[in-house]
């Protein structure tokens, strides 16, 4: 069937007459009439007699006619439902995410998110830098949100968004709460330290190489960051830790900074994308909005 010819019925029949559809679809009445012809002749069937100075539907015509009304309200309902979903505000959004962006960033950003934009189904996945990559290369996300300088893998793009600060903490009434003191002499204390290749560790290490100073002593080895600083608190040593993981602790006073006389390195958190491959439109909006609630955010 010529949908075309099906579309120019349509209107006639909706309109009452070839004048109105005609004005209506901007072309003239011959070709109106032409087309009108050509879909009886494609069909075999009678679907308009004249009425006065309008068109009367047979009973052909009104069957026709109201398939034709569900076909051409189904394609404004499908274009209504995309362009909801062109503007961000519809389909769904998959986000892998690393420990601290996932803890720290992504319960405020994601609230936001979805107060914006209702209509859009959240799945959130928590993992190591390495599978976050490995999804969004597989399709499984739509973007990553990655903490830490780990190298990307080949095809994935870094947007580093936010540099947080990394703070030597102690136990509270430690002998160095809230005070200045040398690198060396803080090392020199034992440390509640991360597992093998986790950031915290990477960057204490490096921190250490950077300044020629021997890596301190690990009164424990955990884990995780709840469980260091729980370690920390209950006096078992010192820590490197993510500003956004133990600040809550420092204004409660659970625990306390040490100042040192060395600049201490930032923690790299990233969106991360696939290279070359232009963000679905809610994944679009998210990271906008992500942007903006960043320090110097618009």
């Amino acid at each position: 069937m010529n949908l075309h010819a099906l579309r120019i019925f349509y209107e006639v029949a909706s309109r009452g007459g070839v004048t109105k559809a005609a004005e209506a679809l901007h072309i003239s009445q011959p070709a109106v009439s032409a087309q009108l012809r050509n879909l009886e002749k494609e069909l075999g069937l009678t679907l308009l007699a004249p009425h006065g100075r309008g068109v009367l539907l047979t009973d052909a015509g009104e069957t026709v006619y109201a398939e034709a009304r569900r076909l051409f309200t189904l394609e404004r309902d499908i274009e209504g439902r995309l362009a909801h979903y062109a503007a961000g505000r519809s389909g769904r959004l998959r986000i892998a995410a690393t420990y601290l962006p996932a803890n720290f960033l992504l319960p405020g950003w994601l609230a936001r998110f979805t107060a914006a934009y209702p209509d859009v189904g959240l799945e959130v996945t928590a993992t190591n830098s390495r599978d976050a990559y490995e999804r969004l290369l597989r399709y499984e996300a739509d973007l990553a949100v990655v903490g830490g300088a780990a190298a990307a893998l080949s095809g994935i793009s870094r947007e580093e968004v936010l540099a947080d600060p990394v703070w030597f903490v102690v136990p509270r009434g430690h002998r160095l709460a809230g005070k200045h003191a040398p690198l060396a002499e803080l090392l020199r204390e034992p440390f509640v330290m991360r597992q093998a290749g986790s950031s915290m560790q990477e960057l204490l290490l490096a921190l250490c190489r950077t300044h020629q100073l021997p890596p301190p002593a690990a009164a424990l080895t955990l884990g995780g960051q709840n469980e260091t600083i729980r370690a920390v608190m209950a006096g078992f040593g010192a820590c490197l830790s993510s500003a956004l993981e133990v600040r809550t602790e420092v204004e409660r006073g659970d625990v306390a900074r040490v100042f040192v006389d060395a600049e201490l390195p930032a923690n790299p958190i990233a969106l991360c994308t696939r290279a070359g491959d232009p963000l679905q439109p809610a994944a679009a909006r998210f990271a906008e909005l992500a942007r903006q609630q960043l320090p110097g955010g618009a």
